[in-house]
């Protein structure tokens, strides 16, 4: 991954609904070049990109955004924050920067900000073109979703409380959890983690962050049906040793999007684009090449 100092000094900011968003996009984009929207998972940031970036730049003009709540965003603790609002962010962006018509490769949290935006291109209500939609491990069925113990807790009653006990050795051990066996984040990688969630308080924010658990029973309806509604490429990347949502969402996705591109790899975890970028840059690229569909 990109050294975390290297990655923020090349951040930007806009603002959108009155906050202060982190992004990155080309300063000169190339005209032969098709646009790729990156959207990072939670509790994480765009920092998560870093390693898959200069594959897909060679190919791709890149943006992404730190969204509310994450990484060197703001961070406000009094509002209640909706998978909705996240999704007009990605809108906003591209607005900003002037882009027509994108591809879209999505991670956890930001698979359900996609599903959101796929949902709005399939009403004709988007304000670009998408032109596909690349998904790694995350909960796009909310019936196979196995959120962790603290996920859980920072859901019920007590959520307030667990910004206070969070700390990177508690990142660490969340993170050994849901990582392939020989794939695990280095120290390196956990400090920028920590880092980023930290930043302006960022830790207090976390339960709040988790709401949109919830909002994936309410809106399965929406956003499992822009999965089968889709006119567009649909694939999934997914690391199979990833307890929350590996083997059985990749199972699920064959079931319930027949048309979609999917590939599993048994050996990673929950964050493939950080254990092997590689691989999943070599598959992303393949994806788009085929036009829709995975070598298997």
């Amino acid at each position: 991954m990109k050294p975390l100092a290297e990655w923020r000094a090349a951040s930007n900011t806009f603002l959108a609904h009155g906050w202060r968003i982190a992004c990155w996009a080309p300063q000169r984009p190339d005209a032969a070049k098709p646009w790729l929207l990156l959207i990072h998972g939670f509790p994480t940031s765009s920092w998560d990109w870093t390693g898959v970036w200069p594959m897909l730049e060679s190919r791709f003009n890149l943006a992404a955004i730190d969204m509310l709540g994450f990484g060197l965003s703001d961070k406000p603790r009094n509002i209640r924050y909706r998978i909705a609002d996240q999704a007009d962010f990605q809108e906003v962006l591209l607005e900003q920067i002037g882009v027509g018509d994108a591809h879209i490769l999505a991670h956890d949290y930001g698979d359900t900000v996609a599903q959101e935006l796929l949902a709005r291109h399939n009403e004709n209500a988007l304000s670009f073109s998408l032109k596909s939609v690349m998904f790694l491990n995350g909960g796009l069925f909310p019936e196979q979703h196995r959120p962790l113990p603290i996920q859980k807790l920072g859901l019920s009653p007590f959520g307030g409380l667990v910004g206070r006990f969070l700390s990177r050795a508690s990142l660490r051990k969340a993170f050994d959890e849901i990582f392939g066996a020989d794939t695990k984040a280095s120290d390196a990688e956990i400090d920028g983690h920590w880092t980023l969630l930290s930043e302006n308080d960022g830790q207090h924010v976390f339960h709040k962050l988790l709401q949109y658990i919830p909002e994936r029973r309410k809106f399965r309806g929406r956003w499992v049906g822009a999965l089968q509604q889709a006119r567009i490429p649909v694939g999934l990347i997914n690391g199979g040793a990833d307890p929350i949502s590996g083997k059985h969402m990749y199972a699920r996705f064959n079931e319930l999007v027949p048309q979609g591109a999917a590939t599993l790899l048994d050996d990673i975890g929950h964050y493939p684009q950080t254990e092997d970028p590689e691989r999943v840059a070599r598959l992303f690229l393949a994806f788009h090449d085929g036009q829709g569909k995975l070598p298997q």
